[in-house]
Parts: structure tokens; sequence; C-alpha cells
């Protein structure tokens, strides 16, 4: 019975091999880079852009939401750049999914792309009854006026929408037919949109620099009661908790961090650019250039539209509503409020296309590694897209945006991001401590050319081999020594293992900690040794656990793009997105539960049946025997070339990686067992 769980728990753990020697695929490389910064611009830059900056300025920052999106953007970035190293790492589509299947394991993986999966659908569905609100308000609500009145739905819990979106429905169908059609044409509708989407905001932003008023970042509870006087809104009671205290950050530094943790959401979505690895024509370059572009651009839009906001209107008059048209109006441009509806329909488009981009390659990565039905991975061979994964999750996203009321499963969609986010940071700063984990292909290159000079004949290659193998490094023992004082400057299997055990006791301290943080602020503030003396401890433990991931050696790999700050700036990004995960409330973490329970029974069932996966049926390295030489093992490279020979079959049919792998398994003494 031990033997099954351990043998299943393994299984579990497993994790994914790559072959990074080729750059075959059965996708279209059409992508530019300009192609990817649109799609990255197109996603993020959604109608948040047009709600978001009044919401958060009227209730929670004032002026002072510039500071929040540049706090918020900052944190983003470093999501972005871990992003960004992976796909400079692993030029493969499959996102955040494929790249905890490589570091951490099958079972994160597919929690992962369970969670990508829900969160897209959710997005999607979202976005497109977005998109039909803001056309039936633009129509004066006649669109649901007409389905209330003839097609109304009563049912109790509120599950179903009040009546069924046909708008949406019918949105949702002709994207999922575009997409399916082709990546380019896709890519070019997707250029269209945002192009005149960033017009837009650069109209809005030079509007409010034209007619804005720099006074309205300084103003004083004077003007806050001429303003209750006029209206005889508010009573005096409740002035400082409705309009702050003045100034350019009326509701101080609580108000900067919360209005920063609510604006880190409008910077999801540059992670849809990290789906595209194989349809990129030189992905290791224009998927780190694409993300670190589009949340630069993204940054400025958001600091340029809420500065140009807060200056054209008193942030306390703003619509959270529709503070754009509202805006315009009061500086006696309202007109022009048709054009910020153009701006927002684009916007939501461009998002829309950007939920429904990724979603077909997470479910196509899943399928081909066996995780989802198989049938899910089949590729048209003429547009080059994983079109039944298309249609299938496109079918699903319109029946959810066609029947049902989202608003209670829209901070899934949150929890599922900001979990991807985590597990990226946190699969960076395994691997760059990790011996050799993944290749990249100039580094086999390399190994190819210095194998080819070998010599593979005669008495001397044998002693050279002996050479080799006592050159190896002996097998290392652990002791605590070892974690401040590693044995040398190239990792090795223990020193990995060691940040691999450190970064798991880590994270589960920054969970501890966020929880508390999230939960006792104002008594870890006011000074209480309950809550104190707890948040110290874990701060100590978390620095020492820091401090021994730093002290380890870290790989020499050399790739287009790497995160700096090593391992200081992923941690940092974990520490954001538990925190902000830890914000959301009791009834999301409830129904996160459940979807997490079926995502396990889920993995479990398929990890246990399946194991029919190329990767998984390749046979084990083992150690050449001393009763193995070196001429023989020239021998068997020999045979390689033979036409028809035993070697070449292999490579053909069972072995995935080829001869270069073969080389690399003749360099470090070991061979496969044929």
């Amino acid at each position: 019975m031990a033997s099954h769980l351990s043998t299943f728990g393994k299984i579990l753990l497993r994790r994914r091999k790559l072959d990074l020697s080729s750059v075959e695929t059965q996708f279209a490389r059409c992508l530019s880079t300009l192609d990817l910064i649109a799609l990255g611009v197109g996603s993020t830059l959604g109608a948040g852009v047009y709600v978001l900056a009044g919401e958060v300025a009227r209730e929670k920052a004032g002026p002072a939401i510039v500071l929040c999106f540049l706090i918020a953007a900052l944190s983003s970035m470093l999501a972005g750049l871990c992003y960004a190293e992976f796909g400079a790492r692993v030029p493969k589509t499959g996102s955040a999914y494929l790249y905890s299947y490589v570091t951490v394991g099958e079972i994160w993986a597919f929690i992962t792309g369970w969670n990508l999966i829900l969160s897209y659908v959710i997005g999607t569905a979202s976005v497109a009854r977005a998109w039909s609100s803001t056309f039936d308000n633009l129509v004066e609500q006649k669109i649901s006026g007409f389905f209330k009145a003839s097609m109304a739905m009563t049912v109790p819990g509120k599950v179903l929408a009040e009546y069924p979106d046909l708008f949406a429905l019918i949105l949702v169908l002709l994207l999922t037919g575009l997409l399916a059609f082709g990546v380019s044409e896709s890519a070019l509708v997707n250029k269209i949109f945002t192009g005149i989407n960033l017009v837009v905001l650069g109209f809005v932003i030079i509007s409010g620099f034209v007619k804005g008023d720099t006074n309205n970042w300084h103003l004083t509870e004077n003007n806050y009661r001429e303003f209750i006087n006029s209206t005889n809104g508010s009573r005096e009671l409740k002035l400082k908790e409705q309009y702050g205290t003045g100034g350019f950050a009326p509701f101080g530094l609580s108000g900067v961090l919360s209005g920063a943790a609510t604006c880190f959401y409008a910077f999801v979505g540059f992670d849809c650019i990290a789906t595209t690895s194989e349809e990129a024509k030189n992905p290791m370059r224009s998927i780190p250039i694409g993300i670190v572009a589009s949340l630069l651009i993204c940054f400025f839009a958001y600091f340029g539209v809420s500065a140009a906001l807060t200056m054209m209107m008193p942030y306390y008059q703003l619509n959270t509503q529709s503070p754009l048209p509202e805006a315009f109006s009061f500086v006696g441009w309202g007109p022009a409020r048709y054009i910020v509806a153009v701006g927002s329909l684009c916007a939501l488009s461009t998002s829309l296309l950007g939920s429904m981009f990724p979603m077909p390659r997470v479910i196509y990565a899943m399928a081909e590694d066996g995780l989802l039905f198989r049938f899910l991975s089949k590729m048209s061979a003429r547009t080059k897209t994983p079109v039944l994964a298309t249609i299938v999750s496109g079918i699903i996203a319109a029946l959810m945006a066609f029947l049902f009321d989202l608003a209670a499963l829209v901070d899934l969609m949150s929890i599922g991001t900001l979990l991807a986010y985590s597990l990226v940071a946190i699969c960076v700063l395994i691997l760059r401590y990790q011996p050799g984990t993944l290749n990249s292909p100039s580094q086999l290159e390399k190994l190819m050319e210095e194998s080819e000079k070998m010599p593979v004949s005669g008495g001397e290659s044998g002693d050279e081999y002996d050479m080799e193998m006592d050159q190896r490094p002996l097998k290392e023992t652990f002791s605590f020594k070892l974690l401040f004082c590693p044995s040398g400057k190239i990792p090795t299997v223990l020193s990995g293992n060691i940040v691999y055990a450190t970064t798991a006791v880590i994270s589960i301290l920054m969970t501890v900690l966020c929880v508390i943080l999230a939960n006792c602020l104002p008594e870890l503030l006011a000074g209480y040794s309950g809550v104190v003396v707890p948040c110290v401890i874990l701060v100590v433990l978390c620095a020492v656990c820091v401090i021994i991931i730093w002290r380890q050696p870290e790989s020499k790999e050399a790739l287009t793009f790497k995160v700096p700050l090593l391992p200081w700036l992923p941690l940092f990004s974990v520490f954001v997105n538990i925190y902000l995960m830890m914000q959301l409330d009791l009834g999301t973490w409830c129904r996160f539960t459940v979807w997490m329970a079926l995502a396990t029974k889920a993995a479990t069932s398929h990890s246990h049946a399946n194991t029919s996966s190329p990767w998984r049926t390749m046979p084990q390295f083992t150690r050449v025997p001393p009763t193995v030489t070196w001429k023989q093992a020239a021998a068997l490279d020999a045979d390689w070339h033979r036409p028809g020979g035993a070697l070449q079959n292999f490579h053909t049919h069972v072995w995935p990686c080829g001869y270069r792998q073969m080389l690399q398994c003749r360099r470090l003494g070991t061979l496969p067992w044929v």
C-alpha cells in the first residue's frame, strides 16, 4: 500500500520534459512583436480605464489615484518580468500551465491550467455582457427593456441573469469564428480596435490637460462644504469619511494603498502574450518585449487618463459609473461622450478578444499532455489553430454570457489569475538555481560541436572517458553549512533541492503573514503585541529563507531575458499576489475551494489513468556501467548514422529529443537502454 501511494505521489509531482532542440510547431508562426504588443495592450487596457479611474478617485484616493496606478504598475511589472523570462526560456504554448509543469510538477500544472480556463471563461462571459450593456446604454436601454418584457428569467438564488443576453451570445460566437479562422486575421482585427482605443484615450488625455484645472489637486474642506451646501447632501458629521481631509491625497496613505490594490487588476491581461510562444516569429525576443512594452503603454494610458479626469472635475463630484462623459459635460464638452463611447466599445472588443485568445491554447496544451480530452488538441491543417478547443471553449463562454449572472463569479477570476502569477514567479526562482533543468538551443548546439570533436575510437578514448568519470564531483550529502555556504559556484542537485524546499517554506510563511495583514492590519498598526510578535517572527523567518536562497549558486544559462535582483523580485511578486488574494471575501474562497476540490479529483483521475503522453513513455536514463567502454558507446553512435539502424529508428519513433540529446548523454556518460 505504501509503495502504491509513493508511486502515485511521484506521478502527481512528475515534471514535463521539453524538447528545445527544434523550433518546429503545428501552429503558424506569423505574429510579429507589434502584434504581441497590440494583443497585450488590447487585453489589458479594457473598459476599466473608462470606469475604474472614476471609482478609485471618488471613493479611495482622490487625485492621488495617479500614485495608485504607479504602485499597481510596479507590482504588475514584477509578474510581467517573470512571464518575460519564461517566454525567453520556454518557447512553447501553454503559458503558466506549462511553466508549472516543467518546474513544480503535474498536479500544480493541472491546478494552474484548471484555474486559468475558469478565469478565461468567466472573463469572456463577463466582458461580453459588459459590451452588451454598454451598447444598450447608447440606445437608451431599448434592448434590455425588450428582453425583460418578453423573456424575463426569474429563478431563486439569482443564479440566472434577469434576461437572456442574446447580444452577448452572438458577439462571443462571432469572435469564436474569427479565432478559429486564423490567428493572422484575429491579430489584424485586434490591432485596429486597439489603435482606435489608444486614439480615443489620447484625445481624453489631451482634452483633460487643456480643459483641466490644477486647483482640483489642492482642494480643501471649504470646497467640500460649499459643495455640500449647494447640493444639500451629506451631513457635516460624515465630511471626512466621504470626502477626506483635502489636498492631493485626501484619504491618506491607507487610501492610496487600498486604491493601488484595486488598480492592480487593471493590469491583468498581459499574460495572454505568453500563450503565443508557438505563433510568434521570434518568441524568445518578442515575448519579453511584448510583455514589458504593453505594461508600460497601459501604465502611461491609465496615468494620463486618471490625471486628466481629476483635473477636469473635482474628484468628489465624479460619477463612478461613467466618469468620463460626466467630466466632459462638466467642462462644457458634452458631445465628446460619443467619442468616449466608441473608445469604450473598442476597448471592450479588444478585452474580449484578449480573454478568448489564450483560452483554447491552454486547453490545447493540456489536452496534448493528456490532462484533458485528447480530441481538444486537434489542429486545423488549413488555419493552424486549435479549432476544436476554440469552438468548445467559445460555446461554453457564450452560454454563460447568455444565461448566467456572473457578478458572484468574477472574483474567482481574480484568484485564478493571481495564483498563476504566483506560480510563475516561484517557477522562475526555482529554475534559476537548478543544474541545467532546461537547455537553450544555443547551448545544445555548442554541446553538439564539442561532442563531435571528441575522439570516439581506440584505447585513448576509453581513457578519456574514464578520466571524465573521475572528474565528476562526488555525490553531495546535506549539511546545515550548505544552507549558507554552498560548496561551489555551479548549481548541483543538492543546491537545487535546497531552493525547492526553502521556496516551499517561504511560500507558507508568506501566506500566514498575508492572512494576518489582511485581517488584523488595524491591530498591527495600533501595536498590539498579540499581532506584532507573530508578524515579526514571520518576517524574520522569511528573511532567513531569502538569505538561504540568495546564497545558493545560480545557473549561468544564457537567456535573451532574465529577471533582475533574484531572489528578491520574484518573492516580492509572490507576496503581493498572495496579499491581494487574501483581500477577497469568504464567499469567494468557499467557491474557490469547491472548484479546487473538483480540480484535485480530476487531476488524480487523469494522472492515474493516463500515461500515454510521448514524454511519459521515454525510457529512463541509466548510468553506463563500468563494463561498457567508450569504444562500445562510439559503436552505438556509428549505428545512429547507418540507414535503418536501431538508434535511428529509436530516434524516429520514441526519442523526442533526437541526436543532440544523445550527444549530451554521451558527454555525461549516460545512455538510454534500448
